[in-house]
């Protein structure tokens, strides 16, 4: 049963990880993919923090660590879209500057 729930969780990271290679052209998908991978990767932390370890801690700081990132995407995809226009990466050369 154990194996089963670490499957899915690899899964479902892996899921995440391919959607990011498919939809790389959009900045809002580039990031819904990379939380949905990085909740594959902590439902798996969370599930090993409670059958071996029993520190939670680590979870509560990978949590921080995951709205930390979620929100400077956010901000820069806001900053994008109020600069460009839109968030497509082949609509702009960033060898401009």
């Amino acid at each position: 049963m154990i194996s089963l729930y670490l499957f899915i969780f690899f899964t479902v990271f892996l899921f995440g990880v391919v959607s990011l290679m498919i939809k790389r052209e959009n900045l809002l998908m580039i990031l819904l993919s990379m939380e949905f991978s990085m909740l594959g990767l902590l439902m798996f932390l969370f599930n090993l923090m409670l059958m071996f370890i029993g520190e939670i801690y680590f979870v509560v700081i990978f949590v921080v660590f995951m709205v930390i990132d979620s929100v400077l995407g956010l901000t820069i995809l806001i900053f994008m879209i109020r600069l460009y226009g839109n968030d497509y990466f082949f609509g702009f050369n960033l060898l401009e500057c």
